[in-house]
């Protein structure tokens, strides 16, 4: 690994005085770049560079999700985070996609901090260029709703709905 990627990886604690941190944790495994998905419709929320920034870390595949999510919380500070992939077709596709989602469920309890999941699976019949553009945006709206606007969640509960309009 180049000694410039390597700097990356390793940075100081923040201070209180720094802005708020929302991660974004995607996979290269996914035919589709849902962390950049996610990044734009956070960057068109109030308060993004002035209240928030996302910081964004992609690693291999749906497994490596719930270690990386974590440490953007623990290392980094982030008050929340999103996690995307996508699951293969078949029988091994699903049990990655649950495993993924266990690790997921038991970093946020084991951080106290949301992490909110989108993962695609190839076997669903929908669009699935609709759902990857899609889904990342929706949970990064209610990313931020959660951190910043939580009477919004409350407005829309009861509606059978999963994220805010977009």
């Amino acid at each position: 690994m180049p000694e410039s990627s390597r700097k990356n990886l390793t940075t100081a604690p923040r201070d209180a005085s720094t802005l708020d941190l929302i991660g974004v944790v995607d996979t290269m495994f996914a035919r589709h770049n849902m962390g950049a998905e996610a990044i734009d419709a956070l960057k068109q929320c109030s308060g993004y560079g002035t209240r928030f920034e996302v910081v964004r870390r992609t690693v291999p595949g749906l497994k490596d999700l719930a270690v990386a999510a974590k440490k953007l919380i623990e290392e980094q500070q982030c008050r929340a985070v999103i996690a995307l992939g996508m699951a293969s077709k078949g029988p091994l596709g699903l049990q990655c996609a649950r495993e993924a989602s266990r690790g997921l469920m038991q970093a946020q309890l084991m951080t106290n901090t949301h992490i909110l999941e989108v993962i695609v699976w190839e076997d669903r019949d929908e669009d699935l260029n609709s759902l990857f553009r899609n889904l990342p945006r929706e949970h990064a709206i209610n990313a931020y709703a959660l951190l910043y606007e939580p009477d919004t969640l409350i407005a829309h509960a009861g509606h059978g709905t999963l994220a805010l309009p977009v």
